[in-house]
């Protein structure tokens, strides 16, 4: 116990924050940028501090061949099937405070049916924003060795593959096990640190997407891969909570329920609440806590390059202080007007983020995110069109301080 107090005081000290003032700050709840009331201003312009990139065809050495499903392309320049698999699709991503992140890539090519061959995995990457390049140091691929699926695997050594989930968000727990949230369920799974499968997947009661398992010819009330794009874990380590990236039928188009899962229980509360997206049209890529009531989402809409308009970091309240049912949002950064006076990564004094599918975002400090892109290997073209995107990172200051809890930058 005495390392863990060491650790957190030291995560305290690092972030500018003390535990008293951190909690004073969730007792008052006051938000960022005041001391009573309800906010009502953004955060202003934010400013790009670092840039790395992965080139888009990097693969895991010495891996089996992938992308067999996916047609000979050329898709973008790059033809298929195929040496190895890629290392791309990161949509979740946990930071290791030794400047490596593990990164999640999700199904593989987009659906259940093309992604087979697609291993799904948990990379760890190292981005060096003095270079602009990002190495990739190694990683594990997910498997369930206990035999805790109750359903046909894809491959009989049974490591998961693209076509029996598609992950699409991961945390650590304080036990240093990692649970991630897929769309296919939606289910929960519950992995341990080298990527064994812990438990059975965990249902959401209610909800089921086209490709669940157990729909039995039955009718599902989500749209396809509209599960779990992201996850939060509570501050104090308690609780998960998962984020629908699909409005489940019957509720307001563009209502995204918001679930809590009590981890000491191993169970859902039963409690939800509602993020409700800016146009219907829109998805989330990921979400995060920053105290016990407040949580950063990336709202975005599915264009990229040219077609790239609405890409942004909210911060969205449980508590609700208008009473009109949603959680309140704040708008935190629009990554298509980002100010890069220093010209960082060889752009423009305005740096934009026009990727179609944004999915990562972590804390840093008190005024610092890190965020990257899902590039859709090989079919997203966002940075420069009939070029397979890469995987980028970015670091981008806020325009104000967030005054999170200390225990979210654990």
């Amino acid at each position: 116990m005495r390392r863990i107090s060491i650790m957190l005081s030291a995560v305290a000290l690092t972030v500018g924050l003390t535990a008293p003032a951190a909690l004073a700050d969730e007792k008052t709840g006051a938000k960022t940028g005041e001391t009573t009331g309800a906010k009502t201003h953004d955060f202003g312009q934010a400013t790009l501090t670092g840039w790395a990139s992965l080139p888009a065809e990097t693969y895991v050495p010495g891996s089996e061949p992938s992308g067999a499903a996916i047609g000979a392309g050329p898709f973008n320049g790059i033809a298929a099937p195929f040496a190895g698999q890629p290392v791309q699709g990161f949509s979740g991503i946990v930071n290791r405070h030794d400047g490596t992140y593990d990164v999640l890539s999700d199904n593989g090519y987009g659906n259940k049916a093309n992604s087979a061959d697609f291993l799904l995995r948990v990379h760890r990457v190292k981005p060096d924003t003095r270079t602009g390049k990002v190495k990739v140091l190694g990683g594990f691929n997910l498997t369930d060795p206990y035999h805790k699926v109750p359903f046909a695997l894809t491959r009989a050594d049974r490591t998961l593959t693209g076509a029996d989930f598609d992950v699409e968000s991961i945390v650590r727990a304080y036990d240093g096990t990692y649970w991630m949230g897929d769309e296919f369920g939606p289910f929960l799974l519950h992995f341990s640190r080298t990527g064994k499968l812990l438990e059975a997947p965990i249902s959401l009661k209610g909800v089921q997407a086209p490709e669940n398992p157990y729909l039995n010819g039955g009718t599902p009330n989500l749209g396809s891969s509209k599960g779990f794009e992201g996850m939060a874990r509570s501050v104090d380590g308690r609780h998960l909570y998962p984020l629908l990236e699909g409005t489940v039928t019957g509720d307001t188009p563009g209502d995204l329920r918001f679930n809590d899962f009590d981890l000491k229980a191993g169970k859902y509360t039963g409690k939800h609440w509602t993020y409700r997206l800016e146009s219907a049209a829109h998805a989330i890529g990921d979400a995060i806590a920053v105290d016990k009531h407040r949580f950063l989402v990336i709202e975005r809409d599915g264009g990229q390059g040219d077609t790239a308009k609405f890409k942004r970091i909210y911060l969205a309240d449980t508590r609700d202080r208008n009473d009109d049912g949603v959680m309140d949002k704040t708008l935190v950064a629009d990554l298509m007007n980002i100010a890069n006076p220093k010209k960082l990564g060889g752009f423009g004094e305005t740096f934009t983020f026009p990727f179609q599918t944004i999915e990562d975002v972590v804390l840093l400090d008190d005024r610092t995110l890190a965020v990257l892109n899902d590039n859709n290997f090989p079919f997203s073209t966002g940075r420069t069109a009939g070029k397979a995107d890469n995987n980028e990172y970015i670091t981008i200051r806020l325009g104000d301080r967030l005054h999170a809890d200390w225990r979210a930058f654990l």
